[in-house]
Parts: C-alpha cells; structure tokens; sequence
C-alpha cells in the first residue's frame, strides 16, 4: 500500500480514555502518541473542588508528559431536555463548570452524553428542548468543541434533528460504536451513514450486542474497519478515544489499529 493510501486510512488523532493508572497511560502514550480523554471533570465530587480539580489534574497531566487531552463532560443525575427547572439549572452549571476546566487544561473537545433514557422519557418533543438547551449553552463561546455523544439511544433521527439545528460551529457528534451496537436495533453502518459528516468524534470498544462490555477491538461483532472508514470518508477531521478499562484491552486494541494500519 502506498504512503497516500496509508494516510488515507489513518484517523487524525487517538486518544486513551483514562481509565488506567497513570503510570500506564504514561507508559502507552510515551510509546503512541495518542492523547487522553479525562473522565475527572465527570465526578461531581471533583467538580465541587473545581480549582483544585484543575491544579491537581494539571500536575498529572504533566507527570504524565500529556499535552493532547480532551475531557468526558458529567452526566450522572443531569438531563439537557429536563421539564424541572432545578434539574435543567444543575446542568448547566455542571457543564458550564466542565467548560471552564477545558478552557483552563487547553482541552480540544469536551464529550457530553445525550442523558435520554429510554422507558423513561418520551422521544416526543426531546429534540427540540435538546436543541433549545444546546444554543443557550454555547452562545458565546467558542474554540472548543462540543460533541454530544449516544449511549443508550435507540433512534438515529432525534440526534440527527440535534446536530442539524444546534446553530454553532463547534457543536457534533460523538458516535460510541459500542452503545450503537448493543443498545439501538440499527446496525453501525446506519449510524454512520445516517449521521455522516457530524460525527466529529468516535468511542471505540467492541461488544457482542448483548451487553456494553467494552472489550477490546476485534473481540466483539462490530465491523469496525469498515465503520471507521466510512466516518473517515464522511468527516476526515473526526478524532476517536479507545474506552477500555484495563490496560490490556487498550493495548490488543491499539495492535488491532496498527495491523489495520488505522494508526
């Protein structure tokens, strides 16, 4: 394969979701090159020591020789389409503080869930107060993107709706492959299809469908290769975290990457 053709199939930058020890992630980044992606500013707890959150993540980040990061945004507890106003005000607040930490750690993106549980929220309507909450929240900001990521999601459209009237230019998508697989009765490949150009962002785990295991690439049913060839072609710019939980996984799936010369 030629060097064109290698690129072509490379996504432009890998992150490591930091799930692992420091020293691990140290150990694998120093080695990669990939970034990481903090689930610290998720933790309620952290966001109420925000400045010290951010100063201690700070020192980590430079003990671990991190300079490419982006950030997991909080979702626990928060709904972006909530009818309370207490609820809807807590998360703004909580994003907006996560915000903040993205801004002061120089993060390139921030990943927020879409918080829809299905079962216990109508789809009617969800969208449009979604879209609502979105263009309220990133008025006035910019330069760093925001993409809202698909977890137990079982329709394509109301997403699509999102992405579409979410009037601002650092607004996307996030698409989890695995929650994609095992929680919505379309296959990937319709996702992706479906959402083209707004995924700017990819969760990559595998899964066998039953269940969100978070196994490492190749070990699941997904066809990944071809999942991520098609977001590479829509969205040439779309970046990926690897999201397993021990460092075995992360290190079979970053080899799946390399003997599928995807980095």
């Amino acid at each position: 394969m030629n060097t064109e053709k290698q690129a072509e199939k490379k996504i432009k930058k890998v992150y490591l979701s930091h799930l692992l020890k420091d020293t691990d992630l140290k150990e694998i980044t120093d080695r990669t090159g990939c970034g990481l992606e903090s689930i610290e500013f998720s933790i309620a707890d952290n966001l109420d020591r925000l400045s010290e959150t951010i100063c201690s993540y700070e020192k980590r980040m430079e003990a671990m020789n991190c300079h490419d990061l982006i950030l997991h945004g909080p979702f626990l507890d928060l709904n972006p389409m909530a009818f309370d106003s207490m609820v809807l005000n807590a998360t703004k607040i909580r994003y907006e503080q996560c915000y903040q930490a993205a801004k002061a750690l120089g993060a390139k993106k921030i990943v927020y869930h879409t918080c829809y549980i299905p079962k216990l929220y109508l789809l009617i309507g969800w969208a449009e107060r979604v879209i609502d909450f979105w263009n309220h929240f990133l008025d006035g900001k910019e330069g760093i993107q925001v993409v809202m990521e698909n977890v137990q999601d079982p329709e394509i459209e109301p997403i699509l709706q999102v992405a579409e009237q979410v009037a601002h230019p650092d607004f996307g998508l996030c698409l989890d492959i695995g929650h994609a697989h095992c929680y919505s009765n379309y296959e990937v490949g319709k996702w992706t299809e479906t959402l083209g150009g707004h995924i700017k962002h990819v969760h990559l785990h595998d899964n066998d469908g039953s269940w969100d295991s978070h196994l490492a690439l190749g070990d699941g049913t997904i066809e990944i290769e071809k999942i991520l060839s098609d977001i590479r072609t829509s969205t040439p710019e779309a970046t990926c975290t690897i999201e397993c939980s021990t460092r075995e996984r992360v290190e079979k799936s970053i080899e799946w990457m390399k003997r599928h010369q995807i980095v």
